[in-house]
């Protein structure tokens, strides 16, 4: 795997992301000292030699004299008292820079915390660009198989995990995924996946107590976002739902359940498994809403198209569904549409009805 993480730090109170802010600012003081005294040796050089000298030539001086390697001197000092008592100052001022500058950051390159930075840098920025995502947060095997799906049918995630240890765990399950180590209950860690913009939210953690938490922040900073957490106990459902859960899933319940099925309704599981683990394929039954400024009335057979395999209308307000729908059928806003299509073909489904209120 691709791992866009930053290393350093770990833990559940946001240390990876705080220390992470520390090593850029230590880094970016670091290298503004350096350029400023490289500078200002460049600059004063220039001024020494009066013209008779390069730009390379006050270059050279500065290099050798902060690094103290001794060499001689192309600009003489000799009848220059001023010159010698600007290259004392510069290289008491600026060897301890040199000094502390350079290993500093041949240690992060050995390292790999360099590497790690910038990965991280342009993993903010490929976050900053996402719109409509969704965020999964949690140190679950579940929380891997989610962002896993997400992803394997052309949806933009990010996914937040609390420790190292965590993402060591779903890294054999996940490919090019945006990873975040930090404590999703923490507001900053969620404003950094862009909780703001995101269309949906998962909180699939160990604990209920931070499932609770999770949804807290994430209805806070993204109301109209929807949220889905786990638990494994019933009375924490009330909770879930207080917090401003949308939705509640238990994966005990649905393993039970899906056992159940496996029981008595072998080939309908196996026809499942096939379409969600099928490697080359990312067949699945979706579902596109219908707008509320829909112009006119448009029936529901230009919707069709090859990447289509079936439609199923689910009729606004009561609720019901409409199986095998007449090609007539006329659209109405709000109806919600539940096909069978890949994610292409679901994209290009959700283009045509915006299309349509444009």
């Amino acid at each position: 795997m691709a791992r866009q993480v930053p290393r350093p730090g770990s833990g559940r109170s946001g240390k990876d992301f705080t220390e992470f802010e520390r090593l850029r600012r230590r880094i970016g003081v670091a290298l503004v000292a350096l350029f400023g005294v490289l500078a200002a040796g460049v600059i004063g050089f220039s001024i020494i030699g009066r013209g008779t000298h390069t730009l390379i030539d006050a270059v050279y001086m500065t290099v050798i004299t902060l690094t103290t390697v001794g060499f001689g001197e192309i600009i003489d000092m000799s009848n220059h008292p001023g010159g010698r008592v600007f290259t004392m100052v510069l290289l008491l001022a600026g060897a301890g820079i040199v000094a502390y500058t350079i290993p500093m950051l041949s240690a992060l390159v050995i390292e790999g915390q360099l590497h790690h930075l910038f990965s991280r840098c342009r993993m903010l920025r490929k976050i900053e660009a996402m719109q409509d995502h969704f965020i999964v947060c949690g140190d679950t095997a579940a929380a891997a198989y989610v962002a896993e799906e997400l992803a394997r049918t052309l949806r933009d995630v990010v996914l937040i995990v609390p420790t190292e240890e965590a993402l060591e765990l779903a890294s054999n399950r996940l490919a090019e995924i945006p990873v975040m180590v930090g404590d999703p209950t923490d507001d900053d860690v969620l404003s950094a996946a862009g909780i703001a913009r995101a269309r949906g939210v998962v909180a699939s953690m160990e604990g209920d107590k931070d499932n609770i938490l999770v949804v807290l922040g994430a209805r806070r900073l993204a109301p109209t976002a929807r949220i889905i957490a786990a638990t494994e106990r019933v009375e924490s459902e009330a909770k879930l739902r207080v917090a401003g859960a949308d939705g509640i899933v238990s994966p005990s319940k649905i393993g039970g359940m899906r056992m159940a099925s496996e029981l008595v309704r072998p080939t309908v599981v196996r026809f499942l498994d096939e379409m969600l683990r099928d490697k080359n394929s990312d067949l699945r039954i979706e579902e596109v809403s219908i707008p509320g400024d829909l112009p006119g009335t448009r029936p529901v057979s230009s919707l069709w198209g090859p990447d289509v395999s079936g439609v199923v209308l689910r009729q606004p307000g009561t609720g019901g569904f409409q199986f095998r729908p007449p090609g007539t059928t006329l659209l109405k806003p709000g109806m919600i549409l539940v096909v069978m299509a890949d994610g292409d073909g679901r994209d290009r489904l959700e283009n045509r009805i915006r299309q349509w209120t444009s």
